[in-house]
């Protein structure tokens, strides 16, 4: 009986297999959720609940399936193609017509960008001889369709200098009667964005491998490159922004027939049934590309966008070039953006704000600041150096604004800095950094009393009570009196009677120090009698009337 296989990527040591009658099955791409097709009935199951998700019966025949998104099901039959949402009740919902130059194709393919607006089918077949890719180009918002020749296609998107947001591209190969091309173009403008020109690219193919064509794509994000798989199993890695070759050689000794993406490389299976996973590596790639293409600015660009090791000499150099040509605006958003930070130290800062600024323009240093915050985080130094100006000027919102958004390292020095302007925004400095002295300073200052015990059996910290009371007793006389009595009602107590009585004593808070020890002695325990002689001793000497009121009242025997 047939069986499907689910294999764990993660351990695959973990393997599920379960008899099944249908023809063919899908596996979500993030979720133990498996999809089955016999003949135009289809079923969705997941596997952990062991419960039936959803199905459909189609009125056509799938010829191609695939799940687009971990929700969705894209199908293809032999006039149109369908989008499945596994969530609600709703039925395949039918995205557009396929178009002409399809027609006797076998469908390879088909892919959509993120936004669900663009989407490309492909399909091959055997004229003379000679293998025709065939892709329909569809555009969702304008309801058309563009045929081309092309054998794989990926939609991706990609981080030009100088933009404010991700530039989207669509990245396509062929191998036509006159050469093979791979093409990158724009999609989707973005107003304020640099335009991206059109990058178009030779692929080369080995004198063993004349009659090779491309049969999948899948992109690579976090490097903006796209992996390219052939019928005769040889990658090719291309850079997305320039359509540079950056690695070809060959995977697999026999045909590869299904890939996907898989952890920021490709995973594709063979005809033998071997699972083959190929990702740059991060250590040896810009290294790679110097020595064996002698591609200095492919190199940075990818250094730089993926934060990766093989450069630093050519950032130092470039850095050293630009500030002895005076162009600090430039050497400033360079060692912003070096990678794993290797320019975003003391030294760096230090030569920037020492520079002039040009009438109009943003000073070196906080052109520096503008282009890390643009991208992620200062680092506890940076955060330091940027808060001093920042207030000095009065702009503490913005630094407010930086905190709430976890632009800054939080530190115990940073925090001290901004202490003076604003001791509740320290206070949040404080706990970022995990400095509980110093929140507990802030917390006592505030008068938030009642917060401080808390905070401290929260973090584990246990501070000298007895100077903090008199500190605190320094600065307001009843909430000492408050937060005495709070210590000694813990259990265990946090601090004595005795010690308490001390601290007032030592600031002449008799009016605190009766009100303390009347709370403190009401138990009228034996063991408290010297605080009893205390209590009454103090009074009689400062308060005969309350002296009386005690001992009238008999409070203490």
């Amino acid at each position: 009986r047939e069986q499907v296989c689910v294999v764990d990527l993660e351990d695959t040591s973990k393997t599920f297999r379960r008899p099944i009658t249908a023809d063919s099955a899908i596996m979500n791409p993030e979720n133990k959720i498996i999809a089955l097709k016999a003949g135009r009935n289809l079923q969705v199951f997941n596997l952990e609940m062991k419960a039936k998700v959803k199905s459909c019966v189609m009125t056509d025949d799938v010829q191609y399936w695939r799940w687009i998104t971990p929700f969705d099901i894209a199908l293809v039959t032999e006039t149109s193609v369908f989008h499945w949402s596994i969530e609600g009740t709703a039925s395949p919902v039918k995205q557009f017509e396929r178009h002409a130059n399809l027609n006797g194709t076998q469908i390879i393919s088909y892919t959509a960008n993120a936004k669900m607006n663009w989407m490309a089918l492909i399909g091959i077949s055997a004229p003379q001889g000679r293998i025709v890719g065939s892709m329909q180009l569809y555009n969702k918002d304008r309801g058309a369709s563009q045929p081309i020749e092309a054998h794989a296609a990926e939609f991706s998107e990609i981080r030009l200098e100088g933009a404010s947001q991700p530039t989207q591209v669509f990245a396509f190969a062929s191998r036509g009667a006159n050469g093979s091309k791979l093409h990158v173009v724009e999609i989707d403008h973005v107003e304020g964005n640099p335009p991206f020109q059109k990058r178009s690219a030779d692929i080369m193919f080995p004198p063993e491998a004349v009659n090779d064509f491309p049969v999948s794509m899948q992109a690579g994000p976090k490097y903006e490159v796209v992996y390219m798989v052939t019928k005769f199993g040889f990658i090719h890695v291309y850079d997305l922004e320039s359509g540079a070759c950056i690695f070809t050689n060959r995977i697999s000794g026999e045909t590869v027939f299904v890939t996907a993406p898989h952890q920021d490389g490709v995973i594709a299976v063979n005809r033998k049934g071997q699972v083959l996973s190929v990702c740059i590596n991060e250590e040896t790639v810009v290294p790679y590309i110097l020595q064996h293409t002698a591609n200095v600015e492919l190199a940075f660009r990818l250094a730089s966008r993926a934060n990766l090791p093989g450069a630093d000499q050519l950032y130092v150099q470039r850095f050293q070039q630009l500030m002895g040509q005076s162009q600090y605006n430039e050497a400033a958003k360079m060692a912003a953006s070096s990678p794993r930070g290797m320019l975003r130290t003391e030294n760096t800062i230090n030569q920037l704000k020492h520079l002039q600024s040009v009438p109009g323009q943003l000073s070196p240093i906080l052109q520096y600041f503008a282009t890390i915050l643009e991208k992620g985080e200062l680092n506890r130094h940076e955060s330091i150096e940027l808060a001093r100006p920042v207030l000095a000027s009065n702009r503490k919102a913005l630094l407010e604004k930086w905190l709430k958004e976890d632009k800054l390292e939080c530190s115990e020095e940073l925090g001290d800095i901004v202490h003076p302007h604003d001791a509740t925004l320290a206070l949040s400095v404080y706990l970022r950094a995990n400095v509980p002295a110093k929140v507990v300073l802030c917390f006592a200052q505030s008068g938030q009393f009642d917060k401080i015990v808390l905070y401290c059996k929260k973090v584990g910290y246990t501070p000298d009570w007895v100077q903090l009371l008199m500190q605190i007793s320094r600065v307001d006389a009843e909430k000492a009196c408050d937060f005495a009595l709070s210590l000694v009602k813990e259990d265990p107590p946090l601090i004595t009677a005795d010690q308490v009585v001390g601290v007032f004593s030592s600031q002449n808070m008799v009016q605190q120090t009766t009100r303390f020890l009347l709370d403190a002695l009401k138990d009228n325990k034996e063991s408290d009698a010297h605080l009893q002689t205390k209590l009454l001793e103090l009074n009689l000497l400062n308060a005969p009337q309350v002296a009386d009121a005690i001992l009238g009242n008999s409070m203490f025997t």
